[in-house]
């Protein structure tokens, strides 16, 4: 059975048992918890945590939710059961059925007949665990499934009680495991071998509430919740392993034809056993993650999505390598996961394009770093060899992967082939100080959800009614007033407090569109409203200022938009549209938005992209963006269904979820259509001039344009040709020649600078003589110490210490040269002539040395090293420490 017919299957025994099907959420959800869904129940929250009132008539849920756990990367593919991109499918219970429902819905899709609509499981290989004391749960098994007492196995809090991790809804939960024959390991059941014994299902019975806490089972119960709900998670990759009868999640239909497509590019074997059997795997799982992740919207960055992203695409590349690949090979990879995850995600089709240009952008920079790795690899290991050493430093090699990106991998593999070892514990030690500091960063970070349990009752009884489309002044009702988390009944001049209004005018803030500012006034009551914020979806909360007089629950009131405010914010949305409809006109469909940012007369648009645009680019996409103002075009907004919405080519964005009713701003026809809530001009003349300020890097495949729109615009503008009219009459040349003539002018000053720069490094140069003859002799070696004069550059005193080099001739000599510089820095040198260092001298031992008494670092080839401090009273004691050192030598 494929997979996708297994995903097709559970949403349709759960559908006609009456839950309503959800479609899955973004891998990307505004979470401070999590930088990925990790759960299938993770979309689910605000209604475990009784934040918002389940939308489902039926009060019950399915879904099959994308999946993304990155804790444990380095464990992929040594284990076989594990993904980092999974798949859960889920039933949910919102207080309606609990245990016994649970039970019957999993054995029956489990164990009923294929032609049934079933998995058609045999029966007497399903164990089951419960939580210690869940004797109703067992009993149920026993009803329901007629399963005999030896096959319901108990486990503790750990392994049978299930939470957030924060605190929140939780409960006992039980599992339900298949056998998978003695051929897989020892029998009785899965508290003996939980390898032949095989998790499938984990029905959680969310009943208690948890405190503060750490761990799987060092937390406290506080209660009861006032409803019991379920929660359940089936592991579709591992069901298709058991229907497909394959021993591994990475040999069912979806992973193994990458794991082929590895074989036909590096021309290892899979299914030898070892390391490379791991390799095959990090390649197949990565690149399935790495191309639901850039579906979703992640580009490859340093910090945050980005980094996991950029580190799975990266091991995918070295294990590749290390596997016998000798070129590209992300474009085969991806395209093949492309194709067979397609059939469960049909979106993919729309994507490809873009999806092949991240990854591929991402391998060919990787490669790059690689080979620049090489060369510091190659030079940390002569540093090893001059010093008559054998084992390159753990710090070494922890430099080499932590700040140049070099695997361990390959940094082991070298070093063999280099003949030397490699300090793996003292490697080892640093990553693991290194993961210490991330996990307490990351606890420092973890947090409970932000209590929203105060809104619930207007999110639930009182949605707010949005008339802004339409008017910018609106009679309403105050239904609540709140400052600091509590609930007043009435506020008083020169209180902050939030306004809860049955009907607002006011936007409020999302799809990148800043809230209005506006006015909430009543007699002699006047508000002044600076942000409007949107709880729920459906809940505006206006926060305000009480200027004058007092404001009570159940007064009447007038709430108005600043009409000037919403004037020039509609025109920096509308141009926002009209600037994306432009990029894709001239750099095609894959410039996707990732990102958007407007507000009265200003934007930012950040968009997926890999290279720096050009200007002509910016200039045309400034040009397209103005002639669609010059068109006027009408601005029309169509309330429609979502798939009517996508039927028309309206385009989404990432990481939102939509209801099933839409608005659509269409603009000149095919010129730009788009899903968005926001307010717009009613013709794209009103948006007034739009000039584009530059684009920039914001992260490795991002990047972003910024813009001004209306009065903002024409006032950038005028500054702009004010600044160009006084360099005319300072340069004596018309406009239109600036470029030209201010390019000649900077030409001139790097000449002059060329020039001055070589006369200092020949004054410098002139005192190698003087330098020479101070030298002191130290069992045979020459040693030039010499302090230059403040400000020397870094790369003047390594011309002068070549130069010095150069003139001891065949001696053996070493030259230490230092310069007091700006801001208490030093910039220091070390050189050694070949036969010093056929001495033993090593420039790199000596510029540490040197470092380690002006504050500072440094590092090089053992003929030379340079490095800078900043500390510069410890110069003499640097000289001094060097000299000793080499006498000691």
């Amino acid at each position: 059975m494929q997979t996708h017919e297994i995903r097709e299957r559970f949403i349709q025994h759960f559908v006609d048992a009456g839950h309503q099907e959800v479609p899955s959420a973004s891998l990307i959800l505004d979470d401070p918890n999590l930088l990925f869904v990790n759960a299938g129940m993770v979309p689910f929250k605000p209604y475990f945590l009784g934040q918002q009132t389940p939308p489902f008539p039926s009060g019950t849920a399915t879904s099959i939710q994308k999946c993304v756990r990155t804790l444990d990367i380095e464990e992929v593919g040594i284990t076989t059961r594990h993904n980092t991109f999974f798949q859960m499918a889920g039933n949910f219970s919102f207080g309606q059925y609990f245990k016994r429902g649970a039970i019957q819905h999993a054995w029956s899709l489990l164990t009923n007949p294929v032609e049934e609509g079933g998995y058609g499981l045999d029966p007497e290989k399903l164990w089951v665990t419960v939580y210690l004391d869940d004797d109703e749960a067992a009993e149920i098994w026993q009803e329901v499934a007629g399963l005999p007492a030896e096959r319901i196995q108990r486990l503790g809090m750990a392994d049978n009680y299930w939470s957030m991790g924060v605190p929140g809804p939780c409960g006992p939960c039980s599992e339900i495991y298949f056998d998978r024959g003695p051929a897989y390991g020892k029998e009785g059941g899965p508290i003996v071998d939980d390898s032949r014994y095989l998790e499938i299902w984990n029905l959680v019975f969310m009943e208690k509430e948890r405190g503060e806490g750490i761990g799987k089972d060092n937390f406290e119960i506080l209660g009861d919740l006032p409803k019991k709900n379920i929660d359940t998670g089936l592991g579709v990759e591992r069901v298709a392993c058991i229907l497909q009868g394959v021993d591994n999640v990475y040999e069912t239909d979806l992973l193994r034809p990458v794991i082929d497509e590895a074989e036909k590019l590096t021309g290892a074997v899979y299914g030898k056993g070892g390391q490379n059997d791991v390799r095959f795997r990090v390649i197949a799982d990565h690149s399935r993650t790495g191309m639901m992740l850039i579906l979703d919207g992640v580009t490859p960055g340093n910090e945050g999505r980005g980094y996991i992203l950029r580190r799975l695409l990266r091991r995918i590349i070295r294990s590749a390598r290390l596997l016998g690949a000798t070129g590209e090979t992300m474009g085969k990879f991806m395209t093949t996961i492309m194709d067979t995850m397609t059939p469960s995600y049909p979106e993919i089709a729309e994507h490809r394009e873009r999806i092949l240009q991240i990854a591929v952008t991402e391998e060919q920079s990787f490669l790059r770093t690689l080979e620049s790795g090489t060369h510091l690899f190659e030079e940390a290991a002569a540093s090893v060899k001059a010093a008559g050493a054998s084992t390159l430093a753990g710090a070494q090699a922890f430099a080499l992967h932590d700040t140049y990106g070099f695997p361990i991998d390959l940094t082991l593999e070298m070093a063999a082939e280099a003949g030397l070892d490699v300090d793996q514990e003292g490697f080892n030690a640093l990553m693991a100080e290194q993961r210490a500091r991330a996990k307490a960063d990351s606890q420092a970070k973890k947090h409970g959800h932000a209590d929203l349990s105060i809104y619930r009752e207007f999110v639930d009884e009182h949605p707010t009614e949005f008339t802004g489309y339409s008017e910018l002044a609106a009679g309403a009702k105050v239904l609540g007033l709140l400052a600091n988390g509590q609930r007043l009944s009435e506020v008083s001049a020169g209180q902050d407090v939030e306004v809860i209004l049955d009907t607002t005018p006011m936007y409020a803030e999302s799809g990148g569109q800043l809230g209005d500012r506006g006015l909430i006034s009543a007699d002699d009551t006047l508000l002044r409203v600076t942000d409007v914020q949107k709880i729920g979806k459906k809940l505006w909360v206006h926060k305000a200022t009480v200027e004058s007089g007092g404001l009570a629950v159940g007064a009447d009131v007038v709430a108005t938009v600043d009409p000037t405010w919403r004037h020039a914010a509609r025109q920096a949305h509308t141009a926002t549209h009209l600037i994306h409809a432009a990029l894709r006109e001239i750099l095609g469909p894959t410039a996707v938005q990732a990102g958007s940012m407007n507000k009265p007369g200003y934007l930012r648009f950040d968009f997926q992209w890999s290279q720096a645009l050009t200007p002509d680019q910016v200039q045309r996409i400034e040009a397209v963006t103005n002639q669609a103002v010059d068109h006027d075009w009408a601005v029309n907004t169509i309330e429609t269904t979502l798939d009517e919405a996508k039927a028309m080519g309206a385009m989404a964005l990432f990481g939102e979820n939509y209801g099933d009713q839409v608005r659509v701003v269409e603009i000149g026809g095919p010129f730009s259509m788009e899903l968005c809530g926001g307010t717009h001009v009613s013709h794209s003349s009103q948006v007034g001039p739009v000039a584009v300020l530059g684009e920039s890097s914001i992260g490795s495949g991002a990047r972003r344009i910024e813009a001004y729109s209306g009065l903002d615009s024409f006032a950038y503008l005028s500054r702009e040709r004010a600044l160009a009219a006084g360099l005319a009459t300072a340069l004596k040349a018309p406009s239109e020649e600036l470029p030209d003539r201010i390019a000649a002018l900077t030409d001139k000053l790097k000449e002059a600078e060329k020039e001055i720069a070589q006369l200092r490094r020949q004054q410098l140069l002139a005192r190698s003589s003087e330098y020479l003859g101070a030298a002191r002799d130290i069992d045979g070696v020459k040693v030039v110490t010499a302090k230059l004069p403040e400000g020397t550059a870094a790369g003047d005193l390594r011309t002068i210490a070549m130069d010095l080099k150069a003139r001891l001739g065949n001696q053996a000599g070493v030259v230490i040269l230092a310069a007091p510089g700006a801001d208490n820095k030093v910039p220091f040198v070390v050189g050694a002539t070949k036969e010093a260092v056929a001495r033993g001298v090593a420039s790199g031992h000596l510029v540490g040395v040197f470092g380690s008494h002006v504050g500072g670092r440094g590092g090089g080839k053992p003929d030379m090293a340079q490095g800078s401090g900043n500390d510069a009273s410890g110069l003499e004691a640097a000289f001094v420490a060097v000299v000793n050192e080499l006498e000691n030598l």
